[in-house]
């Protein structure tokens, strides 16, 4: 679909003038075209009848930021650098969270005071530690026997409160815990 350039009408043109009148050109150009011949004014719109002031209106709530969907390992928001430093685990590692033996109720409450503790501290990359899990072995009364806190914080991550603080989160290295642990970078304080 192409749009068609239009040309100015004589009113734009001598407005545009008017405008322009006191303005010193910065380089010659070619001369403008001459002055259209003056148009005839428009016919006097009536003037508008007195506003009633409205009654004392409410004040609209402010719609809540959407952050976008936290995906794991997506490089959104991120400079390549930054991207490629978290994924091979060559960032500082600011606190650390070990989430082993914990039932999902007490991983998510710790992880949520512990993000938000750390990003009021001003701290940027975290290491949380979910254990791999056993795969379906004996349940022993926790959670992390089944490797459900592996896949649940990356999804408690991903939601309220935590989301608006959260900026990327990866797959740790291996010396950092491997498929057991996750890289979390959180966005930085606006002051």
């Amino acid at each position: 679909m192409s749009r068609q350039r239009r040309s100015p009408t004589s009113e734009e043109i001598r407005l545009w003038r008017e405008v322009m009148r006191d303005a010193a050109p910065l380089r010659r150009g070619a001369p403008l075209p001459p002055p259209p011949a003056p148009v005839a004014a428009a016919p006097a719109v009536p003037p508008a009848p007195p506003l009633v002031p409205a009654p004392a209106a409410r004040p609209v709530p402010a719609a809540p930021l959407v952050h976008p969907p936290l995906v794991f390992g997506a490089r959104a928001g991120l400079d390549r650098r930054t991207d490629d430093r978290l994924r091979r685990g060559q960032l500082v590692i600011d606190g650390r969270l070990d989430l082993h033996g914990m039932t999902q109720a007490e991983a998510h409450g710790a992880l949520n005071a512990f993000v938000a503790r750390a990003h009021r501290e001003g701290r940027r990359t975290l290491l949380v530690i979910t254990g791999k899990g056993s795969g379906g072995g004996v349940h022993m009364g926790t959670d992390r026997e089944k490797g459900i806190l592996r896949v649940a914080v990356p999804r408690w991550l991903g939601e309220a409160p935590l989301r608006p603080l959260v900026l990327a989160i990866r797959q740790a290295q291996p010396q950092h815990g491997g498929g057991g642990a996750l890289y979390v970078l959180l966005k930085r304080q606006r002051p």
